[in-house]
């Protein structure tokens, strides 16, 4: 055998590409003509020719299997019975073309059982896909091995590339059509039919988007208008459920769910969340799904938002998916990505070209009958003379050829004659051979007719497919929200009260309260924050989870964040470093934070600084800070010690390390603009400092705690309204400490004090005695040699 010099990489890519090319023309692309692939035509011929439609017994399905593969498919049974299963669930398919009996699958991911327990027939709407197929309106090929025909594409009088949509993987390309509603397509149809110059924006008039067997939404239409103007685009299909409210807390329901999300893993990935605490609220999940329809309940705590938990099962879950369009074809055998019209028009010219054919082969047959009719009729009108010839004649030839000479006859007219019964000699048998070559004639008229005219043909075209939709037609499962706003962060948060506590060397938590159980006054508390040795609670404050986080630095710089950004972790972790959320400068550390609802509000941010200065400034001048933050005031060598959020028509209350506090009208000072220097709030003794400024409200009382441990509620009737500036009057007896906090509190709230070594409490205020403002106090905490108060925050 002579050896033949290859170039190795020629070979390569021609092989590939002859791969590549025989995957997407015969496996894994549709048609744009009848919306098949190969295996699909394949299944539905063999089915149509075994006579197994809608009308006839069910067949077993390992029969059709192997009529297909022997005939026409030679690959495995099991890719022609997956392909089988698939046309006969009416969870995948919008209209299925496959009637199955026993158990084909379902949502939960079920495999069918074997072909040898299933049967199958065609369906109805099957039927309108292989229409007219004898009448020569395809064109038919040899099978694999030779010994039998096949068709190259199905006659297809249902739009089926669009109204079930396609899936494949081909080589180095893909297809993703989503199914349609047939009505829609129906009306598009038409409309394009009488207006060739319809845009894309008017057939979307008709063809909303598409629509899944499975319902649903699909949220917004911007990935519609995309995929129908350009071929491709993403839409979002998101779960239909309703919320119920019932005694024991709300209830999520689930009744449909996106296209092709398999129920059971919905199921499974919720519990999973709900499991690693990605998802909180959650008390139960039922699937309470039958034959009736898909019914997923998901049980909510008491309390609970339950659209807040929607919007987090939406982001974690399949209950909220996109799905990528490709309308990806094939059209005279190549691949083309074509938009909604070029889909819509490439049928309408496929549809006319096989009503043509339609008719050419209806008029050849009616020519040829009323070829024979016309020899019969004139063999009626000389009958004694054809019997006697016939009579005469020694042979049927014979006879043939006499007839043919004496009356000038074709030999189809002469053999027909010859063939004739002689009940045709009766007088009404003579009537109808008659009227059926009158009726032939029209016939033949009218078909060559619209052969001559497209018009016609279009006609014809538009009424078959209202006939389809007068028989099939149904109304939209998939609703479109025309224009949902995107699920914002703060839209998955569970709007709570929560403790954030930030320690000396800048690391930041949040806890939920229910960690913190209420204790009398003199408790030891219990560990909220583990710190290391040179580490200490500085800060602690409750604020809701949606809140803005106002963050002030001992530079006078102003930061904010959102409190749901800032991380929950165990009660014993320290946290996470404050540097990670924020864009701080070297060795800038946090003084105060207080959270705000919202910064559209005419209110004020009131800042005092450790050498007694105080400023005020509207909380519009915060909105919008640059990441490294924004300068809030003029330090010059100062350090800010507080922040307090007011409404412009508030007392304050000033007080000092060293025991002294000063009570003022916030109308002392005036409004600034951020980064100017403040004014004078008290006049501070040698050696002490402003360590707190609170807002006075009617009712409550200044609650003051040192260092030790010991504190007391003092009536703020007792502090008398100065001007600001003064050196104040005494607030507590220093002996056991110096002041760390003074705070104003009702006697509805609670108190959650730390020492620098992390360890917290947390009491009623009312637990506190209210005494003069000369006193010492009582014992709040026993705070264990070495360590210290830190701080103390108010806790509604």
């Amino acid at each position: 055998m002579a050896e033949i010099d290859v170039d190795v990489t020629e070979e390569m890519k021609s092989s590939y590409i002859d791969y590549a090319m025989s995957v997407i023309v015969g496996r894994a692309l549709p048609d744009v003509r009848d919306g098949l692939k190969p295996v699909h035509r394949r299944i539905l011929y063999a089915m149509y020719e075994q006579g197994v439609t809608f009308d006839q017994p069910y067949k077993k399905s390992a029969r059709i299997v192997g009529d297909v593969m022997g005939k026409y498919h030679p690959h495995g049974d099991v890719a022609i019975y997956d392909t089988m299963v698939r046309m006969a669930q009416d969870f995948s398919m919008r209209y299925t073309l496959i009637d199955g009996q026993g158990n084909f699958g379902s949502v939960d991911g079920d495999p069918p059982a074997a072909m040898r327990y299933t049967e199958v027939r065609l369906s109805k709407i099957a039927g309108e896909m292989l229409a007219d197929i004898e009448k020569d309106t395809v064109d038919f090929v040899p099978n694999y091995d030779g010994s039998l025909k096949e068709p190259t594409v199905l006659p297809s009088r249902l739009p089926n590339l669009l109204v079930n949509g396609s899936t494949g993987i081909a080589v180095g390309m893909a297809t993703n059509i989503p199914p349609h509603n047939l009505r829609e397509v129906v009306y598009a149809l038409i409309h394009l039919i009488e207006n060739p110059d319809a845009s894309v924006t008017d057939l979307m008039n008709f063809i909303r988007g598409p629509d899944f067997p499975t319902g649903g939404y699909i949220v917004g239409r911007s990935g519609i208008e995309s995929a129908y103007s350009t071929g491709r685009g993403t839409i979002t299909i998101r779960a239909r459920s309703e919320i119920e409210e019932g005694r024991r807390g709300s209830r999520i329901i689930f009744t449909e769910l996106p296209y092709q999300v398999n129920k059971a893993k919905v199921v499974e990935d919720i519990a999973e969340l709900v499991k690693a605490g990605r998802v909180d609220g959650i008390s139960e999940i039922r699937d309470e799904s039958d034959r009736e329809g898909i019914r997923l309940v998901v049980e909510l705590k008491q309390g609970v938002n339950p659209q807040v938990v929607l919007n987090q099962l939406h982001k974690h879950t399949q209950l909220e998916t996109t799905y990528g369009i490709i309308n990806l074809v094939l059209v005279d055998g190549q691949p083309r990505t074509l938009t909604l019209k070029e889909t819509l028009e490439q049928y309408i010219n496929y549809r006319a070209e096989v009503i043509e054919r339609r008719t050419r082969f209806e008029l050849e047959q009616a020519e040829k009958r009323a070829h024979i009719l016309a020899g019969i009729l004139i063999a009626l009108r000389d009958i004694d003379e054809v019997i006697a010839l016939i009579r005469g004649s020694p042979s049927p030839s014979d006879a043939r050829n006499l007839l043919m000479n004496r009356f000038g006859l074709s030999e189809e007219q002469a053999r027909a004659i010859l063939d004739m019964r002689l009940q045709r000699l009766t007088g009404l048998e003579q009537e109808k051979v008659a009227s059926e070559a009158r009726e032939l004639e029209s016939t033949i008229a009218r078909l060559k007719g619209i052969l001559a005219s497209r018009t016609e043909v279009l006609d014809i075209i538009k009424n078959e497919l209202r006939e389809l939709d007068e028989i099939y037609g149904d109304d939209r499962r998939t609703e479109i929200l025309e224009s949902v706003e995107s699920v914002r962060p703060e839209d998955l948060i569970q709007d709570e009260e929560v403790a954030v506590i930030i320690t000396n060397n800048g690391y930041i938590k949040r806890q939920p309260l229910s960690v913190y159980r209420m204790q009398r006054r003199g408790g030891k508390g219990s560990i909220g924050a583990e710190t290391k040795s040179e580490d200490f609670v500085t800060d602690i404050f409750t604020a809701s989870t949606l809140d803005y986080l106002m963050i002030f630095t001992d530079r006078g710089k102003a930061h904010w964040l959102r409190v749901y950004e800032i991380p929950m972790v165990s009660k014993v972790a320290r946290g996470r470093p404050i540097a990670s959320l924020l864009q701080l400068e070297e060795n800038e550390r946090i003084t105060e934070a207080i959270p705000v609802e919202s910064f559209g509000t005419d209110e004020y941010i009131v800042l005092a600084t450790r050498n007694g200065s105080i400023v005020k400034t509207p909380l519009r001048a915060f909105s919008n800070p640059r990441r490294g933050g924004i300068k809030a005031v003029n330090l010059r060598g100062d350090s800010l010690v507080a922040a307090r959020l007011t409404d412009g028509s508030r007392e304050l209350i000033v007080a000092t390390k060293k025991g002294k506090a000063i009570r003022f009208h916030e109308s002392d000072v005036r409004s600034s603009g951020r980064g100017s220097m403040g004014v004078k709030a008290i006049n501070l003794s040698e050696g002490d400092e402003l360590i707190s400024m609170d807002v006075v409200k009617e009712g409550e009382t200044l609650f003051t705690i040192t260092t030790q441990g010991y504190g007391k509620r003092t009536e703020l009737s007792e502090y008398p309204l100065q001007r600001r500036g003064g050196k104040g009057v005494k607030n507590i007896d220093t002996r056991r400490g110096d002041v760390v906090a003074a705070i104003t509190v009702s006697d509805d709230d609670g108190l959650l004090i730390t020492t620098k070594e992390g360890v917290m409490i947390r009491i009623a205020a009312s637990d506190v005695r209210v005494q003069g403002r000369a006193t010492q106090g009582v014992k709040i905490m026993d705070v264990k040699p070495g360590d210290e108060i830190s701080d103390v925050a108010r806790v509604d």
